[in-house]
């Protein structure tokens, strides 16, 4: 009743309606859906006098809200976490995982301050900073034919029962630019491509001899199902990822942003080549 009787004052004092009521549920009207986003944008801008004010007295002081990817998060954010501790103590790192469509909608809303993506990645007002190339590779069940292999070729996939992560994915997307012909067969129903939700997940499934799969290098080490799957590399040109850090240009804190760079580089992650 309280919120109720402060939005009909509101409506009153602004002489439109915000909403439409109705005996089951409420309406943003089209005036008040614009004026809710205005709102949102002053509710951002109030929080930033905020940041400003905290970053002018110590910019490695206060949280960090970061977001990573579902395919990046888990391999390396153990590593980061206690070596950003120990080089900006004051500094809380807060972390969202999500999809990439997701975290750039959360970055523009100031939900987080800097996001760990793949690229490519293209918003308006927002910094991109390279951070290091990671390898893929393929990964087989063991006793499948190609157990022996030095190399696999991207057309060989192909051939394969290829299992993928599902839609929303952006490495999902990066493996089909690999293998251009599932690209095509996946829209053919009797396309042999199996999704699993997370890297995880297929890792398991390839273990259990269901298909084959490609993974990033950072995430080869993980699991516990080292005895049962091989590890393959590709033969050249080896296809990799570009991981990066995006941020809002107008972030007040670029220090902070360069702590958390150098804390990423120094994980030393297995087989990546670093970007300065």
């Amino acid at each position: 009743p309280t919120l109720s009787v402060a939005v009909k004052k509101l409506e009153e004092e602004l002489g439109v309606t915000l909403f439409e009521r109705g005996s089951a549920e409420v309406a943003v009207t089209p005036a008040g859906q614009k004026i809710v986003e205005q709102a949102q944008r002053v509710l951002e801008e109030s929080a930033r006098i905020r940041e400003l004010a905290a970053a002018g007295r110590d910019p490695l002081a206060g949280p960090l809200r970061l977001g990573a990817i579902y395919t990046i998060g888990p391999y390396l954010l153990p590593k980061l976490i206690p070596i950003l501790r120990r080089a900006a103590p004051a500094m809380q790192l807060h972390i969202q995982e999500n999809f990439t469509h997701r975290l750039a909608e959360s970055l523009k809303s100031g939900e987080v301050d800097v996001i760990l993506i793949a690229l490519p990645f293209h918003e308006p007002g927002v910094e991109i900073r390279p951070v290091y190339d990671e390898p893929f590779f393929v990964a087989v069940p063991k006793g499948h034919p190609w157990e022996g292999r030095k190399r696999v070729t991207s057309d060989e996939l192909t051939r394969e029962s290829l299992l993928l992560l599902g839609e929303g994915h952006c490495f999902r997307d990066q493996v089909l630019e690999i293998c251009h012909a599932v690209r095509s067969r996946e829209r053919n129903p009797i396309a042999r491509t199996v999704e699993g939700g997370s890297l995880e997940t297929i890792r398991q499934m390839v273990a259990g001899g269901v298909g084959v799969t490609v993974l990033p290098a950072t995430s080869i080490g993980a699991g516990g199902t080292g005895e049962l799957i091989r590890v393959l590399p590709f033969a050249r040109p080896v296809p990799v990822r570009r991981v990066a850090l995006a941020w809002r240009r107008s972030f007040p804190r670029p220090e902070a942003i360069e702590a958390l760079h150098k804390a990423i580089l120094a994980c030393n992650l297995p087989q990546v080549e670093k970007l300065s």
